[in-house]
């Protein structure tokens, strides 16, 4: 696997995670019973984001490293899957 396609995969998989971890934590501001004038009741009261972009960059880095050592030892040939 080259650079580029290390990346767009890497890049794919993070958004994907990213996207699973938001939700993640989320308490609304009807839920705390602070609702601030001028937002909607299901606005997030602190959304934590930083820590939602480690936690998805620490997962995402885990699962591209399964996926290269896959591809780069063999483990799976991905060839004899596309070609059924």
């Amino acid at each position: 696997m080259n650079i580029v396609t290390g990346f767009v995969v890497f890049s794919i998989t993070w958004f994907i995670v990213l996207f699973t971890v938001l939700p993640w934590g989320v308490k609304t501001q009807d839920e705390d019973g602070d609702v601030v004038p001028g937002t909607t009741e299901s606005a997030p009261v602190n959304p934590a984001i930083w820590k939602k972009f480690l936690a998805t960059t620490i997962v995402t880095s885990i699962l591209f490293g399964m996926f290269w050592a896959s591809i780069e030892y063999d483990l799976v040939d991905y060839r004899s899957l596309i070609a059924q």
